[in-house]
């Protein structure tokens, strides 16, 4: 497992700076090969400006995860952190040593890598429940226009 964070040069535009978080991405799905993506949602700001800013850097990960043929996953705040601490409204501290202990690291990852490994538990969480409740429920071969009182 490894971690860590693409930052980006600020002498660039906001265009340049967009192709480099894809351009960063294509390199790391190239160099890990992943089987899927997880990505958090866009959470409601008060700077309308920085909202729109991380959902266009957020749809930069997700087209160079699409380009690349990878299924992406996509989770609120609240559901990270329920997932990784067991409490919705956790302290980003919180989250950053639940996730120390969870994975072993060596030390508390920087911000914004844990942020991408808490999402990524997150997905490890619900992905399993995702496939053990489709596996579990059998599917009927029937409908609601066949059902008759």
């Amino acid at each position: 497992m490894d971690n860590g964070a693409i930052f980006t040069d600020s002498a660039l535009d906001f265009p340049g700076r967009l192709k480099s978080i894809f351009d960063g991405l294509t390199t790391v799905i190239a160099e890990y090969e992943p089987d899927e993506v997880a990505v958090e949602n866009v959470f409601l700001s008060n700077n309308a400006q920085s909202a729109l800013k991380l959902g266009q850097a957020r749809g930069a990960a997700i087209v160079a995860a699409v380009h690349a043929g990878l299924p992406v996953a996509e989770y609120t705040a609240l559901q990270v952190k329920q997932a990784v601490v067991g409490r919705g409204k956790a302290a980003k501290e919180q989250v950053q040593k639940m996730l120390t202990a969870l994975l072993s690291l060596p030390e508390v990852a920087q911000a914004d890598a844990s942020d991408a490994l808490a999402v990524a538990v997150c997905h490890l969480h619900s992905h399993h429940l995702v496939r053990t409740s489709a596996s579990a429920v059998p599917h009927r071969a029937t409908s609601w226009r066949n059902f008759k009182p």
